[in-house]
């Protein structure tokens, strides 16, 4: 059976997910990201112990600040996951995908084009310098 998740979706590996910090997650934001689905082992089931309930609580504080920012805390869940979970993992993707379509773009991070430098022929008797 082949399931599908929303092609916009890219998946970075970690070791754990209670490797994944605040900062990390930030960044995200910072970088353009219009959202972020951490997805980690069933609580109880995590081979570094208690690594998914730290993740859990970072997700939450950020969530948080992130709704304190105005940037939208429905951006940001968890959600907790066997490796035999592929169907929840899909209904999970397209869930986070649509609450993200429902926020619009993030209002921060969008990658910007430096400045047009006019050519010479655009600006007639001025000598243009370029950095």
């Amino acid at each position: 059976m082949r399931l599908g998740y929303p092609e916009s979706i890219k998946i970075i590996r970690v070791p754990c997910t209670g490797k994944v910090d605040a900062l990390h997650l930030m960044r995200c934001f910072e970088r353009g990201a219009d959202g972020v689905i951490v997805v980690g082992c069933r609580e109880g089931d995590c081979h570094y112990q208690s690594g998914n309930f730290r993740a859990r609580k970072r997700v939450a504080e950020v969530a948080g600040l992130l709704e304190r920012l105005g940037i939208g805390g429905e951006r940001l869940r968890m959600v907790n996951l066997s490796s035999s979970d592929a169907p929840l993992f899909v209904k999970a993707a397209r869930e986070i995908h649509e609450a993200v379509l429902a926020a619009g773009p993030n209002p921060v991070g969008r990658p910007r084009r430096p400045p047009a430098v006019p050519t010479a022929s655009e600006t007639p008797g001025k000598e243009v310098i370029r950095p």
